[in-house]
Order: structure tokens, then C-alpha cells, then sequence
């Protein structure tokens, strides 16, 4: 059986969407003639933890576990935070830092964290990973990234296998987010930029074939890098959904109480529901919808600033906040839904935001026929939504828009009106199976070795 070395950061006992993508490929690979071989940290300073996705790995994988240096500790003491406060959802919000502390802690990570927070693992992957070339001579390297220093390790052991061995060592480079200038990255001054910038492009240039989820990062590489990007060879493998995730429930028959509208995820910066909660309190001040019949339960973590508008929005008392809970847990949430909810934010990268979160919600609505309620501009999350027929789409800034689809799904709920739901397009849904999109990189890795 042919091996690959998959180098990420996020991998069990790490819980968060960032997970799920490799988790799967490494149940999967073995299926379509591929052992994996997984480098990950021993420690990690996850947002979150998901014990449970230990009973995932196949007892046969080998797992290296490497010491990491992570600076959130000090993060954390540098700006007044608790320990267990989670870095994505509270620390770095894309500009509600009005603190001095905040501010300095900012300028440092931007500065001196060069590609990112995880910087400090390098030294211990790139030293493990010698080893694990050594001992098992992979065929293929396999890196995802963010973070994106996974990228950086990947291309130091990509030269050394090539240098030690003399042959070429192909390494594919796994992109869950766009890199540079997106929504998530720090606000650097010109010199670290600089150099981030250089990661990128080299990572482009010597990356054998580049994995994407969205269309759109092809299209902000090529505008960034357009001499590197006409060479590269890139391919489109979207997130998806595991269907054995929902075995372990099942559709019930029973109706909720309330209208039930679910939301999995982390919540913060332009991530947030204020536009839909100020819009429904609206309604309900018409006397259009009764709060007393609504129910909205946001599953996961949620920034300081999202948690004060609840508390202080009329619709507070129909709000329910569950903090982050098992995988399989969230999955139960989305099984009792009458509709879930998808925020895209809405910033110019808006287009390519693609998250795992709405091929979940897929799974989910192709079993229980309730459909998925996105609140999206133009934009390929929209466009998945249009081509599986599972969503009601409302744009932002039309309220009007919004109060007539919310009232539809309100109205045909309490008058067991099921034929105002979309029809979702189960075969279209079951393309964006895990397993059919592992084969998918099975194919990738064989048609790089076959040239």
C-alpha cells in the first residue's frame, strides 16, 4: 500500500471544524489503496477539544505527536484573559481591539508570528518528520493548512527527502482558507507582510498540486501571484459531509414546540446574527411573529461582543446558547432543527467562504428535509445552496427580504404546511460525501505519482 505523510495541526483530540477534513481523509485514504501516516502536536493550544473524535482514527494509523511552543499563554496574561478562553472567538476579532494591551498583543503576534501563532511547531515537525521519512519512506507528502506553517514544514521536508534520497518527494499543498489579506489575517506592517507574502508564493511555487475548497482562492492566488499561479496545478476538492456522523440518530417524527432555527459553530467579528435578530424583533414587535413560539439555539463558541447583544435583544428569552459540545452532539442539534442557520460574513472575501459547516447542514437536510436558512450575498456558498436546492437564501441589507422568508418557514410550521420547504436534491447533496471526495485525493496523489 502506497503511504502518505499528512502533516496538520488540527487533528483529535482537536475539536472545531478545522478537524474534520483531514480526520476523514485519514479514515477514508485506506480504502482507496492509501496508508496514512499523521505528524500532529502533542499539546495543542486547540479553540477547541473533541475527545470523542479519538474513536475515529483507525487503531492502525500511526499518529506522531510532537512538542509545540504556543503563545497563547501569553497571549492571554498580556490582555486580561482567562485561560480557557478560546483564541478564535475572543482574542483575534478583526478589530474590536480598543484595549492598549489588546492593541500590543496584536502587534506583536503580527509581527513576530510569521505565518501564524503555530511558527513555534515547526522545529519539532520538521525534526519528527525527518524521522518518519526515514523510517517509512512515504510516497507522497500531504500537508493542510490554515495553519499555515503546516505548509512551511511540508516544504522543508519536501527538499529534504529530495536531497537525501534523490528522487522527488511530491507534496500537496490542502488550503481550507485563503492565506494572506483574508479575513483572518493579522493586520501586518510592511516588512512581516513581506515576508508572509514570500511563504505564500513559494508555497505555490513548489507545491506539486494545490487542494482548494473554494473556486475563489484559485482566483485570489492568481490575482496575487499570477506568474507563479499560471503554473501551478490546482485542484478544487470541496469540504463535505460523513454519513455515518447522523447513523448514530435518527429522524423523529415528533414536532418541536417552537419554531426551531439551529446554528453550529463559532460566532465572532463579522460572523455574528445581529442582522436577523434585530430583523425577527421586528416582527415581533408587528405583531407578525410571537417570541413566545421561536426558539433560536446558537451551538458553539461565541465572542464576548455577540453575547452582550443577545442579553440586551428583545429577543433574548427565545435565545438559547450552548457552548461547544461533542461533534456528534452538534449533529443531534441539527437532526431536531426546522431550519439552520448560515452566516456568511459579509466582507470582500465573502465570496469564497465556503465552510464545512454547510455540508453538514446538507447531511443533515437531505435526511430530515428541513432546509438550510442563509443569510449570503453572491458567492459560492450560495451557489452550493442553489445547485442542492436545501436553502432559503436571503441577501444582506434586505429586511424586507428576510421578514418574508423567515414568515414563510414561521407560517408553514405551525400549519403543517411542509410544501413551502424546498425540495432538496438528495443525489446532488451525495456528491459532497467524505468518502467519495477522499477518493477524489486518492486520484490526486495517483496521478502525481503516474507523471
Amino acid at each position: 500500500m502506497k503511504k502518505v505523510l499528512i502533516i496538520s495541526y488540527y487533528f483529535p483530540p482537536s475539536g472545531g471544524p478545522g478537524v474534520q477534513r483531514v480526520l476523514k481523509f485519514v479514515k477514508y485514504l485506506p480504502e482507496f489503496g492509501w496508508k496514512p501516516i499523521v505528524l500532529t502536536v502533542k499539546d495543542g493550544d486547540f479553540p477547541a477539544r473533541d475527545e470523542s473524535l479519538l474513536k475515529e482514527v483507525p487503531v492502525d494509523v500511526d499518529v506522531h505527536r510532537t512538542d509545540i511552543f504556543e503563545p497563547y499563554d501569553l497571549y492571554r496574561k498580556l490582555t486580561g484573559k482567562s485561560k480557557t478562553t478560546a483564541v478564535d472567538v475572543n482574542n483575534i476579532d478583526g478589530g474590536s481591539k480598543s484595549r492598549l494591551s489588546d492593541k500590543l498583543a496584536e502587534f506583536i503576534r503580527a509581527t513576530f508570528f510569521i505565518p501564524d501563532a503555530r511558527i513555534g511547531w515547526k522545529k519539532h515537525a520538521v525534526r519528527e518528520g525527518k524521522n518518519v521519512i526515514d523510517a517509512e519512506r512515504p510516497d507522497i507528502i500531504f500537508s493542510s493548512s490554515p495553519p499555515y506553517t503546516c505548509a512551511l514544514i511540508s516544504m522543508e521536508l519536501k527538499k529534504y527527502a529530495e536531497k537525501k534520497y534523490g528522487k522527488p518527494m511530491p507534496w500537496v499543498s490542502d488550503f481550507r482558507d485563503a492565506w494572506t489579506d483574508y479575513l483572518t489575517t493579522p493586520n501586518r506592517w510592511f516588512l512581516p507582510k513581506k515576508i508572509d507574502r514570500k511563504y505564500e508564493r513559494t508555497t505555490l511555487d513548489i507545491a506539486d498540486t494545490v487542494t482548494i475548497v473554494a473556486s475563489g482562492m484559485k482566483d485570489d492566488f492568481e490575482r496575487k501571484y499570477p506568474e507563479v499561479s499560471a503554473k501551478t496545478d490546482f485542484a478544487l476538492l470541496r469540504n463535505g459531509f460523513d454519513s455515518d456522523d447522523y447513523k448514530h440518530t435518527t429522524v423523529s417524527d415528533a414536532k418541536n414546540d417552537k419554531f426551531t432555527i439551529v446554528y453550529t459553530g463559532s460566532m465572532y467579528g463579522k460572523r455574528n446574527p445581529y442582522y436577523l435578530l434585530d430583523t425577527i424583533a421586528e416582527l415581533v414587535t408587528d405583531g407578525k411573529v410571537d417570541k413566545n413560539k421561536i426558539k433560536f439555539i446558537f451551538v458553539g463558541r461565541l465572542g464576548s461582543e455577540i453575547i452582550d447583544h443577545i442579553n440586551n435583544s428583545p429577543l433574548k428569552d427565545s435565545i438559547e446558547i450552548v457552548s461547544y459540545v461533542p461533534h456528534s452532539v452538534s449533529i443531534d442539534y441539527l437532526m431536531k432543527a426546522d431550519a439552520m442557520l448560515l452566516l456568511i460574513d459579509e466582507d470582500k472575501y465573502s465570496k469564497m467562504i465556503l465552510s464545512g459547516k454547510v455540508f453538514e447542514y446538507l447531511g443533515a437536510s437531505a435526511l430530515t428535509g428541513k432546509p438550510v436558512f442563509a443569510i449570503a450575498g453572491e458567492g459560492e456558498a450560495r451557489d452550493l445552496l442553489i445547485e442542492t436546492k436545501a436553502g432559503v437564501i436571503t441577501p444582506h441589507h434586505k429586511p424586507d427580504a428576510l421578514k418574508e422568508n423567515y414568515l414563510k418557514l414561521y407560517n408553514g410550521f405551525f400549519e403543517n404546511n411542509t410544501a413551502i420547504l424546498p425540495a432538496s436534491d438528495k443525489k446532488a447533496i451525495e456528491a459532497y460525501e467524505r468518502k467519495l471526495l477522499t477518493k477524489k485525493l486518492a486520484e490526486i496523489f495517483d496521478k502525481i505519482l503516474k507523471n
